[in-house]
């Protein structure tokens, strides 16, 4: 199986519906954690919902569109990215990630968003990279912060989450933003 090295402990690969099992007892340690600004574990209440969550994403990936990837942390699941949006098209895409509580404070998803960065910009030629977040999730603001993107504004209420309206905070970076920062 492709995985990439995050750390000496950890890794990035492809997160499929055969990893349904791992996924969902993933979902189940961290279902509070994660859930406070993320959706998707509301719609994986169970093994059958989050294999079919899964398979979805197998099928946007296939048709060179959003896509899943886990993070493993000493061979267990503990987070991951994705790219939500994915327009090889127009050049334009977003990344996004979660964790729960044992993958915290290591780095992981920033190493990881930058695996995915490079190669949105580096191998399928994307212009722009899109960060949202909920403007109380201070750890994901942060992440955006560390990747050098610019915080363009907030979308007031515009995301409906466990019956409660959220701002949501767009950060951006552009190619020549990126690979200016990396030849640094």
């Amino acid at each position: 199986m492709f995985s990439i090295d995050l750390a000496d402990d950890a890794q990035l690969f492809p997160l499929e519906a055969r990893h349904a099992e791992e996924f969902f007892a993933h979902i189940e340690r961290g279902r509070e954690f994660i859930g406070q600004y993320v959706g998707f574990p509301d719609r994986s209440p169970d093994l059958d919902a989050a294999r079919a969550f899964l398979a979805k994403y197998a099928v946007k990936a296939g048709e060179d569109g959003p896509r899943f990837f886990g993070i493993r942390l000493d061979g267990t699941l503990v987070g991951g990215v994705l790219f939500p949006a994915f327009d090889a098209d127009g050049g334009n895409c977003e990344i996004g990630c979660w964790l729960e509580p044992a993958g915290a404070g290591r780095g992981l998803v920033t190493k990881a968003c930058q695996v995915l960065i490079d190669y949105a910009i580096g191998e399928r030629g994307m212009h722009r990279v899109e960060w949202h977040a909920a403007t109380g999730n201070k750890k994901s603001l942060a992440v955006a912060e560390r990747l050098g993107m610019t915080r363009e504004g907030v979308m007031r209420q515009n995301y409906l989450h466990r019956g409660v309206r959220q701002d949501t905070e767009v950060w951006s970076l552009l190619a020549h933003e990126w690979s200016a920062a990396r030849s640094a």
